[in-house]
This record gives C-alpha cells, sequence and structure tokens, in this order.
C-alpha cells in the first residue's frame, strides 16, 4: 500500500425529500447564486420548481445559466465565467449530472481569475481557489458530485481535457433517487457503466497489499451490477436507484483509490471519441474498457483473476490463469450486452477509419496509464480491438 491523502468535504444529503434541506445549506451562508443546468427537462419535472421554492425561501438572488450538453462545453463555462463574475456570484449550483457539474465547477474556478478558463485545463494555470459548489443530483453516473475533478471540451479545438484539485469537490450535494426515475433507459445504463469505469481505474492497479481496497471496490462493483439488473425489470425501484446513486458517489470521491495507483488509461482512450464524435461518455467507456481489459490483462493476471472469480463466479479448478482471466472479460461483456450498452465502436454508431487520428489525440499531452503504459502504438492497437 502507497502512502495517500484523502480529503472529502462534501456535505451528503441523501434520500426521498432531500431538497428540503437545501434552504438550511444555502441560507445565511449565500446571497447570488449561479444556478446552473442542462436541457430544461428539470423544468419539465418537479426538480426546478422545488429547487427554486428552497431558493426563495432562503432569500437568495438567483441567475440561471441552462443549455449544458453531454460532454459540457467550453463555450458555456465562459459564458457562466462571465456571469459570475458580472453578478458577484458566491454560489454556483449544479442542478443536474455529471456534465452540469463538471461546467459548474470549471465555472466556479474561472470566476476566481483574471486567466482564460482553458489555461487551467491546459496545465498552464495553477488552481488555487474557487467558489463554492451545491449540487442537486439527477443523474447518478460521473460520481462528480463529491470528486475533484472537472472534465470540459473544447470544441473547436477537439479536446476533452480535465483539471483536478480538492478545491473543486462541492461544498454539498443534494441525493434524492426519485429524481433519477425519470431518466431514459439509455442515459440510466450509461450512467452504470460510467460508474464502474470509476471503479475499474482504480481496481486494476499494479499496488500490491490493498486487500481493504480490492475488497470495498468487489463489493460496489457487485452492487451497481445486481442493482442494475433490478432495474432492467422494475425502473422505478427506489432501492435499486439508491443503491446505484449512492456507489456512483462512492465509486469518485477517492476513497476506493487510497494506498492505489490509479490507471485512467481507458477515460483517455474514450474521452477522444466524445471531443471528436460527440458520443455519450458512458457509452465510450463500455467500448473501450473490454478492449483495453483484451489487451493489458497478460500485465498482471492476479488483478484480473480476482475480477473474474470474485464479480462473475468464473471457477479457477482446472482451469489456467489466462482463462480465468478472459473469462472474466466475457461475462463482463455479456452484462453490457443484457443492459444494452454497445460493446464495440461498430455496435456504437462510430467511425473504425481513423484510429491514428483518435490515437494521436489521445497521446498529444504524452504517453499515459499505470497497469501498463499506453503510447500511439497501443492506443491504436485497443481501438482495433474495439472495432
Amino acid at each position: 500500500m502507497k502512502n495517500f491523502s484523502f480529503y472529502s468535504p462534501t456535505m451528503i444529503k441523501f434520500g426521498r425529500g432531500s431538497i428540503i434541506n437545501l434552504q438550511k445549506l444555502v441560507e445565511g451562508r449565500y446571497k447570488r447564486v449561479l444556478l446552473h443546468y442542462g436541457g430544461g427537462s428539470i423544468k419539465k419535472n418537479v426538480i426546478y420548481k422545488q429547487t427554486m421554492e428552497q431558493l426563495n425561501t432562503a432569500g437568495v438572488q438567483v441567475f440561471e445559466l441552462g443549455g449544458v450538453k453531454p460532454n459540457p462545453a467550453l463555450s458555456r463555462v465562459r459564458e457562466g465565467v462571465r456571469l459570475a463574475k458580472e453578478n458577484n456570484i458566491d454560489l454556483v449550483l449544479a442542478v443536474g449530472g455529471g456534465s452540469v457539474i463538471d461546467s459548474a465547477k470549471a465555472i466556479a474556478l474561472g470566476a476566481m481569475s483574471d486567466s482564460d478558463i482553458w489555461d487551467f485545463f491546459l496545465g498552464k494555470e495553477s488552481v488555487e481557489k474557487a467558489l463554492p459548489v451545491g449540487v442537486v443530483l439527477t443523474i447518478p453516473a460521473t460520481g462528480s458530485e463529491a470528486s475533484m475533478g472537472s472534465v470540459v471540451t473544447n470544441y473547436d479545438e477537439r479536446q476533452k481535457l480535465a483539471v483536478n484539485h480538492d478545491i473543486l469537490r462541492p461544498v454539498f450535494a443534494i441525493m434524492d433517487p426519485e429524481y433519477s426515475m425519470t431518466l431514459p433507459k439509455e442515459q440510466t445504463f450509461s450512467g452504470v457503466m460510467d460508474i464502474l469505469s470509476h471503479i475499474f481505474e482504480r481496481y486494476f492497479t499494479n499496488t500490491e497489499n490493498v486487500e481493504l481496497t480490492d475488497r470495498l471496490s468487489e463489493a460496489t462493483i457487485k452492487t451497481v451490477i445486481n442493482n442494475a439488473y433490478i432495474l432492467l425489470k422494475n425502473p422505478d425501484d427506489y432501492n435499486a436507484r439508491a443503491e446505484i446513486m449512492l456507489a456512483g458517489t462512492i465509486a469518485h470521491n477517492g476513497i476506493l483509490g487510497m494506498g492505489r495507483e490509479d490507471d485512467w488509461a481507458s477515460h483517455q482512450l474514450g474521452h477522444q471519441l466524445s471531443a471528436l464524435y460527440g458520443a455519450t461518455h458512458g457509452e465510450t467507456l463500455g467500448v473501450i474498457f473490454p478492449a483495453w481489459m483484451k489487451y493489458v490483462y497478460r500485465e498482471n493476471l492476479d488483478i484480473f483473476n480476482k475480477f473474474a472469480v470474485n464479480i462473475f463466479g468464473v471457477s479457477a479448478f482446472g482451469n489456467t490463469r489466462e482463462h480465468v482471466a478472459l473469462e472474466g472479460i466475457r461475462r463482463f461483456e455479456e452484462f453490457l450486452k443484457k443492459i444494452g450498452l454497445p460493446r464495440t465502436l461498430t455496435e456504437a454508431g462510430l467511425p473504425t477509419n481513423e484510429f491514428e487520428r483518435m490515437a494521436d489525440l489521445a497521446v498529444s499531452m504524452g504517453s499515459f496509464g499505470a497497469l501498463k503504459t499506453i503510447d500511439r502504438e497501443d492506443a491504436i492497437n485497443i481501438y482495433k480491438l474495439a472495432e
């Protein structure tokens, strides 16, 4: 186990009707709130109405910026930074899923700087201060409601980059599983894959003697898979949605990565599909992860055997370690098929003739990955396996 530092300051209010906590969380602390949301679906259900009731009761002045799309755009972030500065905003409140939250974090960072916000994503500027961010979560997926990261897409440059710092962790997150019940099936299960991917990036490690976080990761993976199957049969099952929503937070607030070396190669490969073609983040990860697994499993047969045996019940008796590892990957792909996610670029309707372009973008800031370092040739090979 490696030395580590763990910090998770987000106040979480979880469960049915938890929106009633919003008033007390903002009252007397904030005066001018930027309400940030997506395409307007929150105005078609009760979420916007309930949020505004709480903010009005708290006596804060509200400024709105909607229009956030999946793979949040740098242009919208810049608009938010301008609004925040012009109106002396003191809290950015994200009502939505990961894209809205990531956009809100970037706005909060840019609002406290004279530099262009994209300079932080390029590594030209260091993170020192940001406005506080609050969250009303509507989509369990990214775990951004308690994470240190923000991912934004610069569509002009075809770049999807991240900035990470503890100061970007939201000060509070209101998490009502009922808010996720109106999600389309595709969005629900793309979120499931997103959650699993954050665990995988920590679980598949070369770090030894991390039994506790191995077991915590395996338990979280199994919980997500078990409850995904429940939602397939009954999308309105509150308890299943609650388990998945909580798992999304645990998957990405850092607790499962304590003392471990993270990987993040699959995210880097998947980001290029979003930047180039606007592909949904969860779907890209469902395509890339099985291909990455098939490419790297020999680097650490032990962890892939644990995955196969402990998650999917593959029998090690009478089988080679390689067979066990590959059977675990096959059963993971079978799970993706059952929940309706594409497992290949072809199934996802993505190009299979631009691997070099994808790889060039993936390695534009150097090689990446920890279980196995991925260079340009490796990236091409993984994209080919995902074909």
